[in-house]
């Protein structure tokens, strides 16, 4: 499990290294890590860890699902938009392990998305060998 302490309401966190030192540990020379969000209000993405692209995913989620839009659910804890972009990223993602390492592309990233922070967030990790 990986322990995140957001600073911010949005926020986009590189957790690609946690999640090596946990595949690193299991010594799985083939197989799957799923990282998955344990919470309603975030996601995980994969993606480049790039300042403007980061920046830039925030804008387009404002945009897309603007926060106080008059949502429902906003009447129980004013936090319709972070549920609402939560299911467009989604919860998890699930990366191959090949001969022991994450098989990533050059640029891609394991990234937690938190949406409705600052908060202190759990992600999980499961390896499963092939």
């Amino acid at each position: 499990m990986i322990e995140i302490k957001t600073s911010r309401r949005v926020e986009i966190v590189d957790i690609t290294d946690k999640v090596r030192e946990i595949v690193d540990k299991h010594s799985v020379r083939d197989g799957i890590a799923v990282v998955y969000t344990k919470h309603t209000t975030t996601a995980i993405i994969i993606n480049e860890n790039e300042s403007g692209l980061k920046e830039d995913v925030i804008s387009v989620l404002e945009k897309l699902i603007p926060t106080n839009a008059g949502y429902m659910h906003d009447r129980i804890d004013n936090n319709a938009d972070s549920h609402l972009r939560a299911i467009l990223l989604g919860n998890s993602v699930v990366i191959p392990i090949t001969d022991g390492k994450l098989d990533l592309g050059t640029w891609q990233r394991i990234m937690f998305v938190e949406l409705d922070g600052p908060r202190t967030r759990k992600v999980i990790v499961k390896v499963i060998p092939c």
